[in-house]
C-alpha cells in the first residue's frame, strides 16, 4: 500500500510503499476512503507534541470501509463504513476510565500520533473506538466530523448554558460548532485573524450574529468563548470579553504560552479551562445530533500524494472549511 510517512518532525511527508497491516483480535483493517487534515496534524508535524511514533502515518479523521476483521471483532463486518477518531485506545482500568472520563486516561493512545493514521491506502483501528458513519454523509463530508466536529461539540458542552458564545479561530471546528450552536438557539460571535474578511463572511453565512478581528471587542459582553486558534495571547483577550461567571474554553491540544494578565480579568468567578481529547460517548452523541440538525461540512479535497500541500494550505489559513485527503 501507499502511505505518506513522517520520518522526522518538520520534514516533508514521504510517499512510501508499505506492507498492508494485518488486524489483531480486536482490530479492523480499513480501506481508507477519506481522511480529514486537522490542526493537530500540524502540531505533530511541527514537533509540538512530544514523542510521536516514528516513522508515522498522520491523520485521525478517517472514513474507510472494513476490508478484514480480527478474530474477536463483533461490532463490524467486511463492507461496513467506519469512522476512526483521535482517541485510538485506552486502558479501561485507570481512575479516569472507571469514572467515565476516558479522554483523560493515563495510558491513552491516539490515532495519527502513537498509532498510524489515515494518510495511507489502508489503516488498522480498534473496533471499540470506531463509529458507524451516518448514511446521510458522503465519505468526504463525514471526515471533518470525526475531530473538528467532536472537539467542537465537546468544547460547546463546556460552555454550559451560555447564550452568547464567542469563537476565536474560524476554521473547520468553528464552522461545524457554529451550526450546532445556532441549532441550540445560541448567538455566535466569530473572531478571526485581523483582516480575514473572507473568514468573517463565512461565519456570517453560517449564522454568526457578528464577526470581526480577534483583537477587537464584540458588541457587548459574552457568556462564553471557545478558542480554536492555538494562540495563548488570545486567552486574556477572550477573558476581557466575557461577563462575570463566564468561561473561556481552550479547545486545542496545543497552545502557545498564555501571557500574564491582571487578576481583574479573571475575577468575578470567570473560568479558564481546557478540553482534552474526546470520549466515545461524545462521538455517539455528536453523530446523532449532526445527522438530526443536519450539520453540513465544507471541504476541500486533496489526493493522498498531495498531503504536504494540504498541510501547507491549512497552515496558511487559505481554506474555507476543512481540507480532506481523498483516496485516488
Amino acid at each position: 500500500m501507499r502511505a505518506m510517512l513522517l520520518d522526522q518532525p518538520r520534514r516533508p511527508l514521504r510517499l512510501a510503499d508499505c506492507p498492508i497491516p494485518r488486524p489483531g483480535p480486536e482490530q479492523i483493517l480499513l480501506r481508507v476512503k477519506t481522511c480529514g487534515v486537522c490542526r493537530t496534524d500540524l502540531h505533530v508535524f511541527d514537533g509540538e507534541l512530544p514523542h510521536p511514533k516514528l516513522p508515522l502515518v498522520l491523520g485521525h479523521e478517517i472514513v474507510g470501509v472494513v476490508a478484514e476483521v480480527g478474530s474477536h471483532v463483533d461490532r463490524f463486518v467486511v463492507g461496513n463504513r467506519v469512522g476512526v477518531p483521535w482517541l485510538g485506545a485506552t486502558c479501561g482500568t485507570c481512575r479516569f476510565c472507571l469514572a467515565g472520563r476516558e479522554n483523560l486516561c493515563e495510558a491513552a493512545r491516539f490515532t495519527g500520533y502513537q498509532i498510524d493514521g489515515g494518510y495511507a491506502d489502508y489503516t488498522l483501528a480498534d473496533q471499540r473506538f470506531c463509529f458507524a458513519i451516518p448514511s446521510e454523509y458522503s465519505d468526504i463530508e463525514a471526515a471533518p466530523l470525526l475531530c473538528a466536529g467532536l472537539i467542537g461539540y465537546r468544547s460547546l458542552r463546556m460552555c454550559g448554558d451560555a447564550r452568547r458564545v464567542g469563537i476565536y479561530g474560524f476554521g473547520a471546528a468553528a464552522h461545524i460548532v457554529t451550526q450546532v450552536a445556532r441549532h441550540q438557539r445560541r448567538e455566535v460571535f466569530a473572531f478571526t485573524r485581523p483582516g480575514d474578511f473572507a473568514a468573517q463572511q463565512f461565519a456570517r453565512d453560517l449564522g454568526a450574529v457578528w464577526a470581526g478581528d480577534s483583537n477587537e471587542p464584540p458588541p457587548g459582553l459574552l457568556d462564553a468563548a471557545i478558542l480554536f486558534a492555538p494562540a495563548g495571547e488570545l486567552v486574556p483577550q477572550a477573558l476581557s470579553c466575557i461577563d462575570k461567571g463566564g468561561v473561556v474554553v481552550c479547545g486545542g491540544i496545543h497552545m502557545s504560552d498564555i501571557p500574564t494578565f491582571p487578576y481583574r480579568l479573571l475575577w468575578g468567578e470567570r473560568i479558564v479551562r481546557s478540553v482534552a481529547n474526546l470520549t466515545r460517548r461524545d462521538g455517539e452523541e455528536f453523530l446523532r445530533l449532526a445527522r438530526s440538525i443536519p450539520v453540513r461540512t465544507e471541504t476541500h479535497p486533496f489526493p493522498l500524494t498531495a498531503a504536504n500541500d494540504a498541510l501547507l494550505a491549512l497552515r496558511q489559513g487559505r481554506l474555507r472549511g476543512a481540507p480532506v485527503i481523498v483516496a485516488d
